[in-house]
């Protein structure tokens, strides 16, 4: 069997080294340069000739920087006769642009997943894709994976006899119904209405929520404003506790200290697929690793064996 070598862009390379902790594997050098007119150079310094080879970089701030620079290491696996080049993606930011919604705007999404193929990606490892159409946009196979089983497991430490599931909006109501079925709870759903990427109004929530403890999930949290909105709903509906989740804790322009300052919120519960800030800091967060489940996806990918019978959530 091939050698596997394994390299990180400069996104987050603490779960880089995470990963290769938990397989045992040395991750490989990688020399990222700027010439004098402001473009990058990448060298990749381990031995790729006809090995296989993965690259981990989450497409997180600066979206574009890191981009780039994910591209410039496809390009140079290729060039350097990697037998099969994976691109390991815990974060995927443009997965949020996949759908035409006004006139003559951009689909990201698709653009980029083209991006990827052109470069050389052999194969895209994601994780918990903003909507499932993203799946579709790629034309080399796609292994997407979810948190939620680390999720789960952080819950059921709890008492949930309680426990109702939400989900922010109808979009994300099936993650959040597989959500609720791993936990045995009941599930429900707020109504939003987006008017720009900042700005939505939660006009209601559709379950019985009424003095029940909540755990508001969702796919990611950047602004959080359909969050705040799903609270404020929530309040009015006099529940006992809330509690949120979500796989993508970006927790931009001051979301998390929002959230934070919020006394009805008891706990916000994220994973480690996007690196937080040091002033990112909150006694209520909690951060999960998901780089074993990671790490078991790679060396199934390398071995030939199913990633999608350990990481299937219907």
């Amino acid at each position: 069997m091939r050698d596997i070598v394994i390299f990180s862009g400069s996104a987050h390379t603490e779960i880089a080294e995470e990963i290769c902790a938990d397989l045992g594997k040395p991750l490989s050098p990688t020399r990222v340069s700027r010439f004098a007119n402001d473009c990058l150079e990448v060298q990749l310094q381990a031995n790729c000739r006809e090995r296989d080879v993965f690259i981990i970089q989450p497409l997180v701030p600066p979206v574009q920087e890191n981009l780039v620079e994910l591209l410039l290491m496809l390009d140079a696996a290729r060039g350097a006769s990697a037998a099969r080049t994976t691109v390991v993606m815990p974060h995927f930011a443009y997965a949020r642009s996949d759908k035409k919604d006004a006139p003559r705007i951009s689909i990201g999404g698709r653009l980029v997943a083209d991006l990827l193929a052109t470069a050389g990606a052999s194969r895209v490892l994601a994780m918990t894709l903003h909507s499932p159409q993203v799946h579709g946009f790629f034309s080399v196979p796609v292994d997407h994976l979810h948190a939620l089983g680390e999720l789960a497991d952080h819950f059921r430490s709890g008492d949930l006899s309680n426990t109702v599931v939400v989900s922010p909006d109808f979009g994300n109501v099936k993650e959040a119904s597989a959500f609720a079925r791993r936990l045995g709870t009941p599930v429900a759903s707020g109504a939003k209405q987006r008017f720009s990427d900042d700005r939505v109004s939660v006009t209601s929530v559709i379950g019985d929520v009424a003095d029940r403890d909540i755990i508001i999930l969702d796919d990611e949290i950047a602004r959080g404003s359909t969050v705040v909105g799903l609270i404020e709903r929530l309040r009015e509906q006099k529940v006992r506790s809330i509690r949120v989740a979500c796989t993508h804790g970006l927790f931009s322009d001051g979301a998390l200290d929002r959230l934070t300052t919020m006394d009805d919120v008891a706990e916000i519960v994220c994973t480690n697929t996007v690196p937080l800030a040091p002033e990112q800091t909150s006694p209520k967060l909690r951060v999960l690793s998901i780089a074993p489940a990671l790490a078991e996806a790679i060396r199934r990918i390398h071995d030939g064996e199913s990633v999608s019978t350990l990481f299937d959530i219907h």
